[in-house]
This record gives C-alpha cells, structure tokens and sequence, in this order.
C-alpha cells in the first residue's frame, strides 16, 4: 500500500499503481490535501505507471499532447478530462460527506 505522508517515489512505487485499488488509495489521498497540482501530478504518475500518456489517449479518446497539458503543473484539466481519465484507469470518481466518521 501506498502511504501518502511519505513522498511519492515513482520509480520505486509505480508498480504498485498498476493496480487499481492501490492508485484509488493514492489519488483519493491526493485529492483530500484539496492541493489540485498535487493531484494532478499523482494522476499523471497513474497513467504513466498504467502504460503511459499515449495509451491513456488511445483509451479516452482524448490527444495526448492535450493530456500532457491537462496534467501539467500550470494545467487546468476539465471535469470531463479527469473522470475519461479516470474511468481507463479503472477508477472514477465518488462524492462522500466530509466529516465522515470511519
């Protein structure tokens, strides 16, 4: 499992992104921080650890060189970007209360 109070890794964690369930973990933990480049960033660690930007672009359809863009520090990717990217990842996106008590 992936501990996202230590930094990420790529080289010695991308395997474990692969799996769907571990980069469920991982951009969920991202995404919690509200940092968006943050998770942006670990999106972009998710496609590369699960084939790559042009196989992400042959799965939503979407240019790759406008994924690079989307994903990039100065990046601002559209709702639709995210949740195409997401679904070929395996993953999509869930609304939950923010004070859940677990």
């Amino acid at each position: 499992m992936i501990n996202k109070s230590v930094p990420f890794n790529f080289e010695k964690q991308y395997e474990l992104l692969k799996d769907p369930e571990n980069a469920a973990i991982y951009l969920e933990g991202c995404l919690a921080d509200g940092n968006m480049e943050l998770f942006r960033e670990a999106l972009k660690n998710v496609a590369k650890a699960q084939g790559g930007m042009t196989a992400l672009a042959n799965e939503t359809g979407l240019a790759r060189e406008s994924l690079y863009r989307s994903l990039s520090k100065t990046g601002k990717p559209q709702m639709e970007t995210v949740t195409k990217a997401l679904s070929a990842m395996g993953l999509r996106l869930s609304i939950v209360p923010e004070n859940t008590h677990v």
